[in-house]
């Protein structure tokens, strides 16, 4: 139609048979119909940006919680090997540069081929030689992009990975910046900072290159196609093969592909960085857990509530860790544990919840080996309280709360008394709803460990282990709260792991570790006569059973 109107309209004007104004009125209908035809391309423009959009957010919403949801399952071996940084730059960097390629390349590759077919074959109907001329600088776009996206490809891993160790230094600083500031180091910092962002700078330059050369190639290409079939179409217009305005609608269909050309160049290093970005993520997503259900596994079943190591061993990779440790607690036999760092108590908290599976040996509780039950109801039966609690941003009610999400305000200050922290909370402006910081930024250590012992508490689980959790407590509130707990964990079984002695004394059997080994076990009064390594502790301590100093 487009070329139609120009020959009739060019026609007309040769012959000088028509006037002015009907000539004008054919090039009019010929440019209504340009506008349509741009108005069509406005609305599906419109409807590719809309649907991209939409399509990319709720890809991008998926494999963030894929990715968050794996994060969850993976082991704490997984997590003692990856940064932290680098789970976050691949949980938000890498996704959004999934997302981008969702709502900018994917969308666009469709539209694309969609716009070099249509107009391919336009041109051939009119000219199939100038078809071929103009479709000439497509397999050389096809080999320059393919071999860009590979260049790019390395290059955004690698910019990816930098901004991996960006975000790790970043938290690093921040999780540290009491440390960082004691020690003035705050310009080491900066260096150490700088030294990593120049890094990205450089590769995301490196990036820009190698996509100005690809895309400068690319269009220079399309450019000298443009040039041979201006030479060409005018050949065949002085001939008659073809009329001007044929030659006016070849051109018309060879101006849409310029929309393509120019867009195929954003489309690969999208999907560059996509591939890259894709593969890092699903790298983490493919990653088996160490500690998974065994297909035939069962929820546990607790009756008694018997904990049982029995020739316990574990390694930390290639550095053991403990050595045919056994022992036995149940709800009338409180065991505690102690020793000296490095002896091996941590790691008896670690297996009990089945943060880690035993090199060789069994844990069992009940009788049930712990690899044959869930891991879920695993740890809905222990209830954890860790030398350096953990407290989330919010109000000290919801950390509480925290351990049982149902649980009414009763049972959130039953709790919070007997852990002892009840008439602190009492005594703040806000009460229970007051906001905690970062970590619990606000409190000191000994009343975040106060928060997590109630938090605990509130899970009612029947087996309880305390991880030195009161080593932050002075003597006299540790001693209210060992009373309260024999009260209160009369019907739980007990686990006691601590460095005050003091906390130990009315236990049922304590167990000394050396090394990862059990090296004396007995009552308070029989480790005293035996005078070995445990008398020796308790001698350091003052013979009161409190550290030294305290």
């Amino acid at each position: 139609m487009l070329g139609e109107g120009v020959d009739q309209a060019f026609t007309l004007f040769q012959d000088g048979s028509h006037n002015r104004g009907e000539i004008e009125s054919l090039l009019l209908g010929t440019a209504i119909t340009v506008l349509i035809v741009a108005l069509l391309r406005g609305t599906t423009g419109f409807a590719q940006m809309f649907l991209g959009e939409t399509l990319s957010q709720r890809v991008s919403n998926r494999l963030r919680m894929l990715y968050f949801d794996k994060l969850q399952l993976l082991s704490f071996s997984f997590h003692d090997r990856v940064h932290t940084g680098q789970l976050m730059s691949r949980g938000l960097s890498d996704i959004e540069g999934v997302r981008m390629f969702v709502q900018t390349g994917l969308v666009q590759i469709v539209r694309i081929l969609v716009v070099l077919v249509a107009a391919g074959v336009f041109m051939a109907m009119i000219d199939w030689q100038l078809a071929v001329l103009s479709l000439s600088f497509v397999p050389f776009m096809a080999y320059r992009s393919a071999r860009l996206r590979l260049q790019l490809r390395v290059t955004w891993l690698k910019i990816q990975d930098a901004l991996g160790d960006l975000t790790t230094t970043m938290q690093e600083n921040l999780a540290g910046i009491r440390v960082v500031r004691a020690f003035s180091a705050q310009k080491y910092e900066e260096a150490k900072f700088d030294v990593t962002a120049k890094e990205v700078v450089e590769l995301r330059m490196s990036a820009a290159r190698e996509h100005a050369r690809g895309g400068g190639s690319i269009s220079f290409a399309f450019l000298v196609a443009w040039a041979v079939v201006l030479w060409a179409g005018g050949e065949k217009v002085i001939n008659g093969d073809i009329s001007i305005g044929e030659l006016t609608q070849f051109f018309f269909y060879l101006a849409l592909l310029r929309f393509p050309v120019r867009m195929l160049i954003m489309v690969v290093n999208s999907t560059a960085r996509a591939s890259s970005a894709g593969g890092r993520i699903f790298e983490i997503l493919d990653i088996p857990s160490d500690i998974a259900d065994n297909p035939v596994a069962d929820p546990l079943a607790i009756s008694d509530g018997v904990l049982r190591f029995e020739n316990v061993s574990f390694n930390y990779g290639d550095a053991p860790a403990l050595r045919n440790v056994s022992f036995e607690a149940r709800k009338d036999h409180t065991i505690g544990i102690v020793g000296a760092p490095g002896s091996g108590k941590s790691s008896i908290t670690n297996l009990i919840p089945r943060f880690y599976d035993p090199t060789s040996g069994r844990v069992t509780i009940d009788g049930t080996d712990l690899r044959d039950a869930t891991v879920n109801s695993v740890r809905q039966a222990i209830g954890l309280v860790e030398q350096d609690p953990f407290l989330f941003d919010g109000s000290i009610r919801n950390n509480i709360r925290y351990g049982d999400v149902g649980a009414s305000d009763e049972k959130v200050e039953t709790a919070a008394k007997i852990a002892q922290i009840h008439e602190f909370i009492a005594s703040l402006p806000e009460g229970y709803d007051t906001e905690l910081g970062e970590r619990g930024v606000g409190l000191s250590g000994g009343q975040r460990q106060r928060v997590a012992i109630a938090r605990t508490l509130l899970t009612n689980s029947p087996i309880l282990v305390l991880d030195d959790s009161t080593s932050s407590v002075d003597a006299g509130t540790d001693a209210r709260i060992r009373s309260a707990l024999r009260e209160h964990t009369g019907v739980q079984t007990t686990i006691i792991i601590a460095h005050r002695l003091s906390s130990l004394i009315h236990a049922d059997e304590i167990i000394v570790l050396e090394t990862g080994s059990v090296v004396e076990r007995g009552t308070h009064e029989e480790l005293l006569a035996l005078g070995g390594q445990y008398k020796l502790l308790w001698d350091l301590q003052g013979g009161r059973g409190v550290e030294v100093g305290e």
